[in-house]
């Protein structure tokens, strides 16, 4: 049955039938990963879950260095046995400080799992208390190594993961495709705000994804928390802005 759901998801993708939100975010994100990854690119996958998204970046990088977090223990495990000989998989949960915390891990529904507690769009939700490590990506990977694409989805938790490797992404300014929406993001206490104005001292503007393929205007701040609150999109990329080139002048 789970082999079967993940081919009918493949073909739904392939064809371009969205039928629900996460499948067009599935494939715009694919479409982003196969016009921005090179074969040498530097990835880093953060909540990998089952790994789709690091296969991706394997496949069209395999001459790449690529990192992987993903705190679920069976998860984890899945992923070192799959992926351990291409990829670095840490079992550490990201945030903005080093330690150990408590992690609610959605048993019937683990790719809601994170952090802190929050609504989840499942019906009875199953909810078991773990122990996880926790740590900063700028503690693991330093911010000399060049990294060219970031993927990070953590239930809500985005905005510590990205406070916590401020080193990293501003020697960097890589891509990165982030989660952030009403209902998980408003459970760790942050605003739009908060995430435009740390991602702009660093260089980045926030783009929807089908605007960033489309190579359309950035989101001012009012934008991005329009979309926040509405609830109208919920998954973003971070770039440097492209430039128009200036005229050039005629001799005089």
């Amino acid at each position: 049955m789970q082999k079967l759901k993940i081919i009918l998801r493949e073909m739904l993708i392939l064809l371009h039938f969205d039928i629900t939100k996460n499948l067009k975010y599935d494939r715009l994100t694919r479409k982003i990963l196969q016009q921005h990854i090179q074969i040498d690119s530097n990835c880093i996958d953060i909540g990998c879950h089952k790994g789709e998204i690091l296969e991706q970046m394997l496949q069209l990088a395999p001459k790449g260095k690529h990192y992987a977090f993903e705190p679920i223990p069976y998860l984890y495990q899945h992923l070192q046995e799959k992926y351990g000989e291409k990829a670095v998989i840490y079992p550490y949960a990201l945030s903005d400080k080093n330690g150990t915390s408590a992690f609610q891990l959605v048993t019937n529904a683990p790719a809601y799992s994170g952090l802190k507690k929050r609504h989840y769009d499942v019906k009875n939700p199953i909810i078991e208390e773990i122990k996880v490590e926790v740590k900063t990506l700028d503690n693991i990977i330093h911010h000399t190594e060049p990294i060219h694409l970031i993927k990070i989805d953590v239930e809500g938790g985005e905005w510590d993961v990205l406070k916590g490797a401020k080193n990293l992404l501003t020697a960097n300014q890589p891509i990165i495709i982030f989660e952030y929406g009403k209902g998980a993001g408003d459970y760790y206490e942050t605003q739009p705000k908060d995430i435009y104005l740390f991602l702009k001292e660093i260089g980045l503007s926030i783009y929807t994804l089908s605007a960033f393929i489309n190579k359309k205007a950035a989101l001012d701040i009012h934008e991005f928390k329009n979309y926040f609150y509405s609830n109208k999109e919920y998954y973003f990329v971070a770039s440097k802005e492209i430039k128009k080139q200036n005229k050039s002048r005629n001799p005089s």
